[in-house]
């Protein structure tokens, strides 16, 4: 006859027992916190240079020079010559990062089409990253001493070939000149943000394309323009936003008048002539701000469209 043991029963378990011992939960939150450490740097940068002055702007927008809110400031948004600013800087904006993504785009193709780690590409590349940061009064500098009024390029070609780039006045202390000023550092700029989307177009797409038997254009036309229109126009939405906030080159380039916005703003913060406009400056500033935010986004809309397809 076989006997069966008998098993002691399992000892009760406490319901309202915590499974997780009180030190492992001391350790994990210790290195939660040492993890969230190394962000405080990256947090303070945005509270000092982003939270702080967007609230004084915000603040002063709304505030008359006693300190008293009102309303005043967003009224004087439409002055006529505040009005033309802002569509002097949109039409500005707008012009460059066109043309700018246009020919930024195909010098990414061109360089998608080398070698991935030939010289080229990492040559054209680094003079991108450079390029793009390239602005300010070493710009206008740059400019001024190529084809200025005295410039090396302006006087060869008077002196040389009878070709007077001014014949029809000063363009490049005006819009115009700020146009192509711009466009000098929206094309680098344009190459580094849609590189990476042309890199994600994979080789197999055409390559299905072609066995079903359709052409290189019914390629770009049906796969690859589809997918990388808002990669596209992500970019040139941030190139917008970029030539939009752009203050240092045209402020060392435009010595007198203020055609766009952020000279208007540098007029009513500094002007010795009309005192009392620096909440005048803020309320445009606040503008700028309103705009940026809207076109950003849209890019990040955008960006997100693509990372399904190219991520």
């Amino acid at each position: 006859m076989t006997t069966v043991a008998h098993q002691p029963d399992a000892a009760p378990v406490d319901q309202h027992r915590d499974p997780v011992p009180a030190s492992a939960k001391w350790r994990a939150g210790w290195r939660r916190g040492r993890q969230l450490t190394g962000v405080v740097p990256f947090f303070a940068f945005i509270v000092v240079f982003l939270v702080i002055p967007t609230l004084v702007v915000a603040v002063g927008a709304f505030g008359s020079n006693d300190g008293r809110p009102t309303l005043d400031n967003l009224s004087a948004l439409g002055d006529g010559y505040i009005v033309d600013a802002f569509v002097r800087s949109i039409l500005l904006s707008a012009v460059t990062a066109v043309i700018g993504a246009i020919l930024g785009a195909l010098l990414a193709y061109a360089l998608v089409t080398a070698k991935p780690d030939g010289i080229l590409r990492r040559l054209v590349t680094s003079a991108c990253g450079v390029l793009a940061q390239f602005g300010g009064v070493m710009l206008a500098f740059a400019f001024i001493a190529t084809i200025g009024l005295s410039g090396f390029v302006t006087l060869f070609l008077k002196d040389q070939l009878g070709i007077d780039l001014y014949s029809g006045g000063v363009w490049l202390f005006d819009l115009p000149g700020l146009m192509l000023v711009y466009t000098y550092f929206q094309i680098p700029l344009m190459v580094i943000v849609f590189l990476p989307a042309l890199d994600g177009i994979r080789p197999q797409w055409r390559e299905a394309t072609e066995s079903l038997g359709g052409s290189t254009w019914q390629y770009w036309r049906r796969v690859a323009m589809p997918l990388l229109a808002p990669a596209f126009l992500g970019s040139t939405l941030l190139l917008f936003a970029n030539a939009f906030s752009a203050y240092a080159t045209a402020a060392a380039l435009v010595s007198q008048g203020s055609p766009i916005v952020p000279l208007q703003i540098r007029s009513a913060l500094t002007s010795e002539v009309v005192l009392g406009q620096q909440n005048l400056g803020k309320a445009m500033a606040l503008g700028m701000v309103v705009v940026v935010a809207v076109v950003m986004w849209l890019y990040a809309y955008l960006q997100k469209r693509t990372s399904r397809w190219l991520g």
